[in-house]
């Protein structure tokens, strides 16, 4: 409904052409990405300022690990709409271009109580993989030591929460723990949003990488 309404402010023929290759974006978007962004890095040349467009643009090109791209667009975005649930992104990219120290900035200037709650855990998670970018893995485990956590609240964004923390505990050289929560991750993990399963039998096995 956003897309159309935003499409409706361009001219007639520009916003068929538009919507033509945002609706091409969004259909290619989980199969053949890099094809997903050459239609949506298309869209947006012609319709700059549709905030929508630039929202989906920014996804495909932080998708395809174009992190200074998607995170302008994300910026245009936060500054157009004042949208949050695009923060956890942005500090991923800084992640992605080097910066740790700057993926921090954002997840804690942005975690008052008012942002929604999967915002604030997907923000506790970028910021435990920043932590872990500097080298601080005792930090990396605390970022995500959360009520959440500690009380295994079986939400959504669960199998991610639980699945970062056992990373963390990995690369903090506790085995045993991160053994634990990859399991438990594992088994409550029902769509396969993680590795947890292939993850703990590696571990088990003696081999044991954490992820990015």
């Amino acid at each position: 409904m956003e897309m159309r309404i935003g499409l409706k402010t361009l001219p007639g023929t520009l916003a068929e052409t538009v919507g033509r290759h945002l609706a091409a974006a969004v259909d290619l978007m989980e199969d053949e990405p890099e094809l997903a962004y050459a239609h949506a890095a298309y869209a947006r040349e012609l319709a700059p300022r549709l905030a929508t467009l630039r929202g989906v643009g920014g996804f495909l090109a932080y998708r395809t690990g174009r992190f200074a791209e998607a995170l302008a667009d994300f910026r245009t975005v936060r500054r157009l709409t004042g949208q949050t649930d695009i923060l956890p992104a942005m500090a991923d990219c800084e992640r992605g271009l080097g910066r740790p120290e700057r993926a921090l900035d954002i997840a804690h200037e942005a975690q008052p109580a008012s942002l929604p709650l999967d915002t604030r855990i997907e923000l506790a998670i970028v910021a435990s993989g920043a932590r872990r970018d500097l080298g601080q893995f005792d930090a990396a485990v605390l970022e995500l030591q959360r009520p959440e956590l500690e009380n295994r609240v079986e939400a959504e964004w669960a199998p991610r929460l639980w699945y970062a923390y056992a990373d963390a505990l990995l690369a903090a050289g506790r085995r045993d723990e991160a053994v634990e929560w990859f399991a438990a991750a594992a088994e409550i993990d029902d769509d396969e949003e993680t590795d947890a399963m292939e993850r703990l039998e590696q571990v088990l096995n003696g081999d044991s990488p954490t992820a990015d």
